[in-house]
C-alpha cells in the first residue's frame, strides 16, 4: 500500500504549507543559534517547532533544520546529532530510545517522477523510526520508510524501503547486511 499523498502546488493548501515553512525555518535558525550549554532553550524552541512536548531526556545538538515541524513526534530519551534535517510535509514519528547521528536527513517529501507533473505537485509519505533504532551519520531516510525496532542504519546509507526490526542495513540503496541477534 502506497502511503504517499499528493499536494497540488499554487493552491490555498500549498500556500498554507509555505507559510508554515517560513515559521519552521525561522525556529530552526533560532535553535541553531544555541550550543549544548543551553539544553533547556534548545528543547523549548524544538517543542515550539513541533507543537508538542518531547519525551524525557531529549538531546539535540545544533545546528538543526526543519521546513515544517508540526509533523514531528519524538519519544523519550531521544538523541539527535548536529546538522540533521527533517524535511517534508508528512509525519515523522521517532520512537523511544532512538539515536540519530550527525548529518542525518529524514525526507518525507519529493516531487513526481514524470516531468510534466514535477512543478505541479509535491508528494509526501510518512517516516516511522521504531524504538531503540540507531540511524548512523549522514544516512538519508526517504519518504514512506519505516525503520523497525532495534534496527541500525549504517552511516551514509540511503534507505528507500522498510527496514525490518533488529537488522543492520547499509549501502546505496540500503540492504540488510545482518540480523542483530541480541535484539531478538
Amino acid at each position: 500500500m502506497d502511503k504517499r499523498h499528493w499536494i497540488k502546488t499554487r493552491t490555498p493548501e500549498s500556500r498554507a504549507l509555505f507559510e508554515r515553512v517560513k515559521v519552521a525555518t525561522r525556529l530552526s535558525a533560532t535553535i541553531s543559534e544555541y550550543s549544548l550549554d543551553d539544553p533547556e532553550q534548545i528543547q523549548r524552541i524544538f517543542e515550539q517547532l513541533i507543537g508538542k512536548p518531547v519525551g524525557d531526556a531529549f538531546t539535540l545538538i545544533p545546528p538543526f533544520y526543519s521546513d515544517y515541524g508540526l509533523n514531528i513526534s519524538v519519544g523519550r530519551t531521544v538523541f539527535i546529532g548536529s546538522q540533521c534535517a527533517f524535511t517534508g510535509h508528512a509525519p515523522i514519528e521517532i520512537g523511544d530510545l532512538v539515536m540519530i547521528a550527525h548529518k542525518v536527513n529524514l525526507v518525507t517529501a519529493g516531487h513526481p517522477v514524470e516531468p510534466g507533473q514535477r512543478r505541479d505537485f509535491i508528494t509526501a509519505a510518512p517516516i516511522t523510526i521504531g524504538t531503540n533504532a540507531w540511524i548512523g551519520a549522514a544516512a538519508t531516510i526517504l519518504p514512506g520508510v519505516t525503520i523497525g525496532e532495534g534496527a541500525v542504519v549504517a552511516a551514509g546509507a540511503v534507505v528507500a524501503h522498510v527496514v525490518p526490526a533488529a537488522t543492520l542495513v547499509a549501502g546505496v540503496p540500503a540492504k540488510v547486511i545482518e540480523t542483530l541477534e541480541g535484539q531478538k
